[in-house]
C-alpha cells in the first residue's frame, strides 16, 4: 500500500511540475504580449475604427496585433464572420504589423504607408518587399474556423512580411515605449491606413515620439503624392491618393486625423 502511496503521490507532482513547465512554456511563446490590447479591446477599438467615415468602400476589416518581437498578439475581424471581410487581408494585416514594427524605433515611427514612395524601382529602399518573407506555414496554417478568434493559429507566432502600403502602424505606450505594431486590412491602404490610425487612438497606444510625415502632430501619418512640399523629408516617403472612381474622398480625413497625444495618460493602459 506504501508503495502505491509514493506511486500516487510521485504522479501528482510529475502532473504538477508538467503544468508548471506547460504555463511557463506559454509565457515564453508570447513574450511582451501582456503590455498590447487582447483580443475582446482590439475588436472593440477596430470596430469602432471602422463604423467612421474613412474615405474608403466601408467595408470590414481584419486587424492584428504584434509584439515587439514579431510575434502575433491577437488578431480579429469586424464582420458577422471570417467570410465577411476579404480573406486575403487577414495575412495582410499581419504583414502590416510586422513591417511597422521591424522598420520602427524608438525614436522613430515608420508606418507602413511612409514606404511605398522610397521601395519603387529606383527608389532608395527598392527591393525592400522582398526581405523578411512570410512564414507561410505560419500564415496559413489550420483550422481555417479558428481564423480571428482567440485561437487563431498565428497567435504566438511570427509570420513575417512586409508589406508597403497603408494600414501598419507602431504602437508606443503612455510612456513612449514601443511596444509592438497594428496591422489594418480590408479596404483601400488609404482607408486602412485611417482605420488603423483610429484604432490605435481608440487603444491609447499613439504615443509616437517622431516619424517622417512632416506634420508634428502626426509623425507616421500618410504622406499623399503631390500634397507635401517639395523638397522635404516628407516628400521621400509619400503614398499615392486612394481615388474612387477618380474622386479623392480620402486624404482630406488622412489630414484631419486624430493628433497624437502631447502628455503622459493619467493611468495605467489596462488590457
Amino acid at each position: 500500500m506504501a508503495r502505491k502511496t509514493r506511486t500516487a503521490v510521485a504522479a501528482i507532482l510529475f502532473g504538477a511540475l508538467a503544468l508548471a513547465a506547460g504555463v511557463v512554456h506559454a509565457d515564453r511563446i508570447n513574450p511582451g504580449c501582456d503590455q498590447l490590447p487582447g483580443h475582446a479591446a482590439l475588436k472593440a477599438a477596430l470596430a469602432g475604427a471602422r463604423a467612421a467615415s474613412n474615405g474608403g468602400f466601408n467595408l470590414d476589416m481584419w486587424g492584428t496585433i504584434v509584439n515587439r518581437d514579431g510575434i502575433v498578439c491577437a488578431v480579429v475581424f469586424t464582420g458577422a464572420d471570417r467570410g465577411s471581410q476579404w480573406p486575403g487581408s487577414r495575412v495582410i494585416s499581419a504583414q502590416k504589423a510586422n513591417t511597422a514594427n521591424a522598420l520602427s524605433l524608438p525614436t522613430l515611427a515608420i508606418s507602413s504607408a511612409n514606404l511605398w514612395a522610397p521601395t519603387q524601382p529606383g527608389g532608395s529602399l527598392f527591393g525592400l518587399q522582398e526581405s523578411n518573407p512570410v512564414d507561410t506555414e505560419t500564415a496559413y496554417k489550420g483550422p481555417a474556423a479558428d481564423y480571428g478568434s482567440e485561437r487563431d493559429p498565428m497567435i504566438g507566432k511570427k509570420p513575417g512580411g512586409i508589406n508597403l502600403f497603408g494600414g501598419g502602424l507602431a504602437l508606443y505606450n503612455k510612456d513612449h515605449v514601443l511596444v509592438g505594431a497594428l496591422g489594418v486590412s480590408g479596404d483601400t491602404s488609404c482607408a486602412d491606413h485611417n482605420i488603423a490610425w483610429r484604432t490605435r487612438n481608440n487603444l491609447h497606444l499613439d504615443y509616437v515620439p517622431g516619424g517622417v510625415s512632416g506634420d508634428p502632430a502626426r509623425p507616421d501619418n500618410i504622406n499623399y503624392i503631390g500634397r507635401v512640399a517639395v523638397p522635404s523629408l516628407a516628400n521621400d516617403f509619400t503614398h499615392p491618393t486612394c481615388a474612387i472612381a477618380g474622386v479623392d474622398k480620402v486624404s482630406p480625413i488622412s489630414a484631419a486625423l486624430p493628433a497624437i497625444p502631447t502628455t503622459k495618460a493619467p493611468t495605467k493602459n489596462r488590457y
